[in-house]
């Protein structure tokens, strides 16, 4: 009875302004796991609706770096519209991150944002949007492949061809998926499908406990989806996953499981509803606390 929610993914790289002390700060330390750190922060598979069959079979196989897919998560928008996309929208800093984690995750809410935008015909705001995702491409590297699809975003809104911008936000992901594949970083892929998440979280639940049906209700109640994303939070290299922001994202989304969990007879109730809402909102800005 339950239909898919919102996530997103959209892959990045390196920025090469960063200095070779700051990447190697941030990669993953060389020492082996011990078995019990292996099976604790073993990553939960990505729930198969939420894979892109022909991207995953074609560039990446379900590996390390396989995310859930932004045109998957957001093919089940429609069914919650309209959401209350500017009263839960995040004001980004002027100054850019440091942090290569803070690009990713704060891209992942850039992504979203664009997605919740032409979910609602807000055309107008795909311009500042897109203006912003080539500066963050470039902060991390991907300007060139990011710019290439940003021109075709820009045309589309003017035409307002929807489903011509939902093929360019997709593609955009893809495209730089695959430079992240080769550069083996896993962690900027999570950090940005987190990041879409939770803004679609936070907006969606938000929308739902405002004006509530079982029926919509019944689509922000995927355990399995806070599941990996807890999971994948564990996953990142430590000097991440240790952060207190990261630690409290984790113990929430564990939180959220058993919230989300509905036993066979049981239905969604407001309650349950305002619980998720409040702590998406918590997630929401925990991920927009700067490291740095």
């Amino acid at each position: 009875m339950r239909n898919k929610l919102i996530h997103l993914s959209l892959i990045a790289i390196m920025a090469p302004s960063f200095s070779l002390m700051a990447q190697q700060a941030e990669k993953p330390a060389d020492k082996p796991a011990t078995a019990k750190e292996d099976d604790e922060n073993a990553r939960v598979p990505v729930p198969k609706d939420l894979i892109e069959d022909d991207h995953v079979r074609e560039e990446l196989g379900i590996n390390e770096f396989t995310a859930p897919s932004i045109r998957l998560i957001f093919d089940d928008l429609d069914q919650l519209t309209p959401m209350p996309v500017k009263e839960t929208q995040h004001k980004l800093p002027v100054r850019m991150p440091l942090s290569r984690s803070d690009l990713a995750m704060e891209i992942g809410f850039l992504i979203a944002d664009g997605f919740l935008a032409v979910q609602h015909g807000n055309f107008d705001e795909i311009e500042p949007l897109a203006k912003d995702l080539s500066k963050y491409g470039r902060a991390l590297g991907a300007g060139e492949r990011v710019n290439r699809h940003v021109a075709a975003i820009l045309d589309s809104a003017k035409k307002k061809d929807i489903e011509k911008l939902k093929d360019e936000l997709a593609a955009t992901q893809k495209d730089v998926e695959k430079e992240l594949v080769q550069l083996r970083d896993a962690d900027l892929a999570h950090l940005i499908s987190l990041g879409g998440w939770l803004r679609a979280l936070e907006c969606a639940s938000a929308g739902v406990s405002k004006d509530f049906t079982e029926e919509r209700a019944n689509q922000l109640f995927r355990e399995d989806i806070a599941e990996y994303y807890e999971s994948s939070i564990g996953s990142l290299d430590p000097r991440i996953s240790k952060l207190p922001n990261y630690v409290a994202m984790r113990n929430i989304c564990s939180g959220l499981k058993v919230t989300m969990t509905l036993s066979e007879d049981e239905e969604p109730s407001e309650d349950l509803v305002k619980e998720i809402a409040a702590q998406a909102k918590k997630l929401a800005l925990l991920a927009l606390t700067r490291t740095k």
